[in-house]
C-alpha cells in the first residue's frame, strides 16, 4: 500500500486555507490562486454516490472544487444493479471531453473499477469509504469478507425495509431510518443524518450478488483511498485490505461512511492531490 499522507496532508492543509480565504476574499482570486499552484487545464471531477444516499451527499465537495476551479459533474446512480449501473456511468462518461478524475463512494466504488478500464480520458480513480473490487467479487462478499458491518446480517429484515419491485421479481432495500443516522452518519447533527434517512434511493437487491466481471481499473490507472476509520459499512479493515491490493494511496480519518458529508475538505483534499499528481499523464 503507498501511502502520500504527507502529501495529501498538505494539500488538505493548503486547501482549508484557502477556503478559510475565502470569507474575506473574493472567489475569483481564490480560483486564480488556485490554477497557479495546482493545474492550467483542470480535469473534469466526475463524482458518483453510492447506495442509500443521492447526488446531495456531495454538495458540499461539490461547492469546494468549484471554488477551486474545477468543472464538476455529478451523475445520478440509479442503483439498479452492478452491469447496468455501469453502462449507465459509462456513456455519461463518454460524453465528456478531456481529463477526467472519477471519485465514487461506497458502491459507486464497484462501478468506476469496471468503467475507467480502457477509457484514455480516465487519469485517476478516488475511492472514498468504498469498495475496490477485483474480477469475481460481488457487494455481498466483500460486505462480509470481515466482521464489523452493521449490514451484514442474517436476516436482512433487521436492517432494511423491503420493497418487491418487477413484479415481486426483485425488491428494493432501505435501510430502515431509524438506524440510518447511526450506521450511516455517526457524529453528523440528528437533524441532518435524520434527512439523508428519509432521502435515501434504495438499491436492488439483485445488486448484491451480482459478479464483477472484467479487468479492474486499478490495474493501469492510479488510485486514491480515503478510509473512514469509523465506517459500520465497510469495515476499515477490509477497507484497508482492498487498498493493498489495488496499490492505493491511503489517507485515514476518523469519518462515518459518509465522510463526504461529515468531513468535505479532506475529501476534496484527497481529490485536488490526484487531479495534481495525475495533471501530466
Amino acid at each position: 500500500m503507498r501511502s502520500i499522507r504527507n502529501l495529501t496532508r498538505a494539500s488538505i492543509g493548503a486547501l482549508a486555507a484557502g477556503l478559510l480565504v475565502l470569507t474575506a476574499t473574493s472567489a475569483s482570486s481564490v480560483t486564480a490562486e488556485a490554477s497557479t499552484q495546482h493545474l492550467s487545464v483542470k480535469p473534469t471531477i466526475v463524482l458518483v454516490h453510492g447506495a442509500w444516499a443521492n447526488e446531495a451527499s456531495w454538495s458540499a465537495v461539490t461547492a469546494q472544487l468549484r471554488t477551486l476551479g474545477y468543472p464538476v459533474d455529478v451523475v445520478p446512480n440509479p442503483l439498479r444493479g452492478v452491469a447496468s449501473d455501469s453502462a449507465y456511468l459509462a456513456d455519461h462518461l463518454a460524453t465528456l471531453p478531456g481529463p477526467i478524475v472519477l471519485v465514487g463512494h461506497s458502491y459507486a466504488g464497484i462501478l468506476i473499477t469496471k468503467v475507467a478500464a480502457g477509457n484514455k480520458n480516465v487519469k485517476a480513480l478516488v475511492y472514498v469509504d468504498a469498495y475496490i473490487p477485483d474480477q469475481g467479487d460481488t457487494l455481498n462478499g466483500l460486505t462480509w469478507a470481515k466482521p464489523g458491518s452493521a449490514l451484514a446480517v442474517d436476516d436482512p429484515r433487521t436492517v432494511f425495509d423491503i420493497v418487491p419491485i418487477n413484479d415481486g421479481t426483485d425488491y428494493d432495500l432501505y435501510v430502515k431510518k431509524e438506524l440510518f443516522p447511526q450506521i450511516f452518519a455517526g457524529g453528523i447533527p440528528a437533524a441532518k443524518a435524520t434527512r439523508l434517512a428519509a432521502t435515501q434511493h434504495p438499491l436492488a437487491a439483485s445488486a448484491l450478488g451480482e459478479i464483477v466481471t472484467g479487468v479492474p481499473a486499478w490495474k493501469t490507472i492510479p488510485s486514491w483511498d480515503l478510509i473512514g476509520t469509523a465506517d459500520q459499512v465497510i469495515p476499515p479493515a477490509q477497507q484497508e485490505f482492498m487498498a493493498d491490493r489495488a496499490n492505493a494511496h491511503v489517507v485515514k480519518i476518523k469519518a462515518p461512511h459518509l465522510s463526504m458529508v461529515y468531513r468535505p475538505t479532506v475529501v476534496t483534499g484527497l481529490v485536488v492531490t490526484a487531479a495534481t499528481v495525475t495533471a501530466c499523464r
